[in-house]
């Protein structure tokens, strides 16, 4: 199979289990190369368990989830990680003790990647968000959306990086930061090719930022297409007011 026949990540048929909920049901989804693709949907429509499931976080219950044309399910996350996919998680995963510069050189220690070259990756990337003067501040010394902002930034350290989840990457985050964020996201898919896979309840943001929008409901996709399109689905309108 080469590159350009099959989607970079293609997810068939996948159904996640929880004791006697289903909170992913039946779920086919496939996302193009250099695509930034919104996933939406009420609370507890299974938006995280999706990324989970993709990231080897959990294992799936049923289906099959390919990536560049390989199948990744039942990889645990760091071999995932190792094929370029990165993740981030809502509740901050940075290292707090240490710098912010030693935090953006984490990855490159599972990497064979000498220091000095990663260290000039990292000190680009921090100019880059606006993060420079704090590089020598301990982690854990930032606001909750400079911690976002870190965690972003740092996933682009991984040289594989193909696919992007931002798991509420702008969640209580300050406008300014907001806007370094969404700028991150279009340089990296623009110059780069890196696809992405935004999760957010905004929905303006997502409209701005995203090609094609996913709408989850009850752990299935009840809509797809562009903002207008799935603003406009009865379906899309029900499951967000009728909850």
């Amino acid at each position: 199979m080469n590159s350009q026949s099959h989607p970079l990540l293609d997810i068939k048929n996948l159904v996640k289990d929880f004791g006697g909920l289903r909170a992913v049901n039946n779920v086919s989804l496939n996302i193009k190369k250099g695509e930034i693709r919104g996933l939406i949907g009420p609370n507890g429509s299974g938006k995280t368990t999706m990324i989970n499931l993709i990231t080897g976080m959990y294992k799936i219950d049923n289906g099959a989830i390919y990536f560049s044309g390989d199948r990744i399910d039942g990889l645990q996350p760091y071999v995932i990680a190792g094929k370029g996919m990165m993740r981030t998680f809502q509740i901050s995963r940075v290292f707090k003790d240490m710098t912010v510069l030693e935090n953006m050189l984490v990855p490159a220690l599972t990497q064979d990647q000498s220091m000095v070259e990663a260290k000039g990756l990292a000190e680009v990337l921090l100019e880059f968000a606006l993060l420079t003067r704090l590089k020598d501040e301990p982690a854990k010394n930032l606001s909750g959306g400079q911690n976002m902002l870190l965690q972003i930034v740092r996933g682009f350290m991984n040289k594989n990086l193909r696919l992007y989840l931002l798991d509420e990457p702008f969640a209580g985050v300050h406008q300014v930061i907001k806007g370094v964020i969404l700028r991150t996201i279009k340089k990296m898919n623009e110059e780069k090719g890196i696809t992405f896979i935004v999760v957010s309840h905004e929905l303006t943001t997502i409209q701005y930022l995203c090609h094609q929008i996913s709408v989850l409901h009850r752990g299935e996709i009840i809509s797809q297409g562009t903002m207008e399109e799935v603003a406009n689905d009865p379906l899309v309108i029900d499951a967000y007011l009728g909850g």
